[in-house]
């Protein structure tokens, strides 16, 4: 129940029907005795400035940022991380004393988790606010090289055979930008909310590729990122990938 003791944090994206990000942060703070809600809003990009103007005016602790607000939300903040500041691309937001905006990224660290960057040859599908995070982590992370390259380019779909790593940082799930094989890593940002694999997740897994994450488990560690951000708390991520994982 909402109450007015009750922090709030929001999800700006435009559309948000689809996320499972409410359903995960919320069992998130309910896990952890919060009384903390989490809410999505539709924004429209013209309406972003006034939106987190109103989240602040309003007390919420934070927000996360969504497809396509990732880059414009990152001049509306009076302070951002390092990895923010270089990629240009902010996925959450957190309300400070005084009504200071700090921006964050999170997304970059989630797939850095869970791919051994080390000398990798990477390429990034995508050229969005989640792609360049994510692009600017792996280099950090010590990959060897990082292209991006995005549908509107003239070499798409990119040639994919001497990527040790493939990410995909584009909202396709229905197919596979490329061909994946056994000897890459595959990471994939878009999830299915009905629990299917998307199309380059099937076809890593058919390819036998050692190391496939899907978008669900990138979804839960930036989302745990995002949470202790915002609370000061440990992030229950068990909790949170059991959210996503119930399906209805």
């Amino acid at each position: 129940m909402i109450t007015a003791t009750t922090r709030l944090v929001g999800l700006l994206g435009h559309p948000v029907a689809h996320s499972l990000s409410p359903r995960m942060q919320n069992a998130a703070f309910a896990a952890r005795a919060l009384d903390w809600a989490y809410v999505a809003c539709d924004v429209d990009p013209d309406a972003l400035p006034a939106a987190v103007a109103g989240l602040r005016a309003l007390g919420f602790a934070g927000a996360n940022v969504t497809i396509p607000h990732k880059g414009a939300v990152a001049g509306l903040c009076d302070e951002l991380d390092d990895l923010s500041r270089r990629s240009g691309a902010v996925n959450t937001l957190v309300f400070r004393g005084g009504g200071r905006i700090v921006g964050a990224n999170t997304d970059g660290p989630a797939v850095v988790s869970v791919l051994d960057a080390r000398g990798a040859n990477v390429l990034v599908l995508g050229r969005g606010g989640a792609a360049r995070a994510v692009a600017v982590a792996l280099e950090d992370a010590s990959a060897a090289s990082v292209r991006l390259v995005s549908r509107s380019d003239a070499d798409w779909p990119p040639a994919a055979d001497d990527a040790t790593i493939l990410v995909n940082a584009t909202p396709l799930r229905d197919e596979a930008p490329v061909a994946p094989h056994g000897d890459q890593q595959v990471a994939d940002l878009a999830y299915r909310t009905d629990g299917r694999p998307t199309a380059l997740v099937a076809a890593a897994r058919e390819a036998g590729c050692a190391t496939v994450v899907d978008g669900l488990e990138i979804l839960a560690r930036q989302g745990a990122a995002a949470f202790e951000l915002w609370t000061g708390v440990s992030a229950p991520i068990d909790v949170m990938r059991a959210a996503v994982a119930r399906i209805v």
